[in-house]
């Protein structure tokens, strides 16, 4: 049975809040993470295995978001499929600056954990017929950076190896002047999601959240 779209009398931030919550939870899992880092201190090869995984994430990420803005379901709602197109073309060149920003740091980009290639099967595969689990992991994965950081701050500080040109990835991603976590999520309210869309965002944020702290962990702790 069809599903209507809400509309701002039906309240889409409240429809929206499930996905904000777990914005707040992979957050808050993460922040986990980056505290036990801190407490020892970050090493050089764990911010190599951090470019590195960074740097196949984002490579051709740019195809996810053309294919979510041309899928039909976008026909009607031409300001999210601009937001996208714009968005594609900003993250496409990041995986050149995570690359430069290694090479900087006397390595080159290390083998994937196998959560970025299930990453890559997964989102490859689902994007065509559920855009929408695609942008809630877009959800996730750029509200990351604000919402850890001060644990991200502490684990940076006293380390000599971070200089302007190993961390420019890092600078692009705190997104200080391209909020691209609530641009991502007043995007989505301002296109107004089906109950099923909605389904698929909580979906997407549930698997980004599981495969990101996979990646974090490998990154942090070399676990494989």
């Amino acid at each position: 049975m069809a599903t209507m779209p809400c509309s701002p009398a039906n309240d889409c931030d409240r429809l929206l809040a499930p996905l904000a919550r777990a914005v707040d939870d992979a957050c808050a899992r993460l922040r986990v993470l980056l505290r036990a880092a801190a407490a020892a201190g970050l090493q050089r090869d764990q911010y190599a295995r951090y470019l590195s995984f960074q740097h196949h994430l984002t490579r051709g990420v740019q195809q996810h978001f053309f294919a979510v803005a041309a899928h039909a379901s976008l026909a009607d709602r031409r300001p999210l499929r601009e937001f996208l197109f714009r968005f594609g073309l900003e993250e496409e060149p990041h995986f050149r600056v995570a690359a430069a920003d290694l090479r900087a740091l006397g390595a080159e980009p290390l083998s994937p954990p196998v959560e970025v290639d299930l990453w890559w099967s997964y989102f490859d595969r689902v994007v065509v017929a559920r855009p929408f689990v695609r942008l809630g992991a877009t959800a996730v994965l750029e509200n990351l950076g604000p919402g850890t950081a001060e644990e991200s701050r502490q684990l940076l500080q006293n380390a000599p190896f971070l200089t302007a040109e190993t961390t420019r990835f890092l600078v692009i991603h705190r997104h200080e002047a391209l909020p691209h976590g609530d641009q991502i999520l007043d995007a989505l309210a301002a296109a107004a999601p089906t109950a099923e869309e909605m389904a698929d965002l909580l979906r997407g944020a549930e698997v980004a959240t599981k495969l990101y702290l996979g990646m974090m962990r490998w990154a942090l702790l070399g676990e494989r």
